[in-house]
């Protein structure tokens, strides 16, 4: 079993173990039980009733939190002609074709998120075995292989996350950054909980939200009631 500093066991203290808390309320209770002296992320765990072993039960979208996350994400933009320079416009920080796939071949990832036009993934694919190992792999499914590079740019900076079921049925996302007002952390709270109802897949049956935690980088996870969006 993992050991604990005394900061975590002292604000474990403060969180009963058999309790739901409101979300609201769970949130502000993870914000005054953050100790650590830099910014931490404010993290969500959503247990879910699906069957991650099939294919007609995976539970896997994308969403653009209202106060975004926190943190910038640095775009890479495969893309050539005007579709470059439209990625250019729109804030890429990066944008390119074959040049970029030879910097990324040689070893270079300073970039948060891929985004390629369609008429790029014949190229992009030769990346699939390096991106895809690392989760930046573009994908028509998170909006991240399109040819309207200016909407997938501006989403990307605004604050869109991909979320996906993992191999214990259980989705792992941010929430924001522990300096937020908790009304904001409560509306991005909402706005992934409601895309996830959205995404329920038609063969999931029983209950489909199992359960939800929220917790800061370094601090307690907090159970959180779900009753509203069941």
């Amino acid at each position: 079993m993992a050991k604990h500093g005394k900061k975590y066991v002292e604000a474990a203290k403060q969180v009963t173990a058999e309790t739901l808390y409101e979300p609201q309320e769970a949130i502000e209770l993870v914000k005054k039980l953050a100790s650590a002296k830099f910014d931490e992320t404010v993290d969500i765990a959503v247990r879910l009733g699906v069957d991650p072993r099939k294919q007609d039960q995976a539970v896997r979208g994308v969403v653009v939190l209202p106060h975004g996350t926190g943190k910038t994400k640095r775009v890479l933009v495969f893309a050539k002609g005007e579709k470059a320079k439209e990625a250019e416009a729109a804030g890429a920080d990066f944008v390119g074709d074959a040049d970029m796939i030879n910097k990324i071949q040689q070893g270079w990832f300073e970039f948060d998120v891929c985004v390629a036009t369609p008429d790029m993934m014949s190229e992009v694919g030769k990346l699939g075995r390096i991106l895809g190992g690392k989760g930046l792999m573009p994908n028509p499914k998170a909006g991240t292989v399109t040819f309207d590079v200016t909407k997938a740019v501006n989403e990307i900076k605004a604050g869109k996350i991909e979320y996906r079921l993992d191999k214990a049925g259980q989705i792992h996302a941010p929430l924001g950054k522990v300096s937020f007002d908790a009304d904001k952390l409560a509306d991005n709270f909402k706005a992934l909980l409601d895309a996830l109802v959205r995404a329920k897949p038609a063969a999931a049956k029983g209950q489909y939200l199992k359960g939800v935690a929220v917790s800061s980088t370094m601090g307690p996870s907090v159970r959180v009631n779900l009753q509203s969006f069941r």
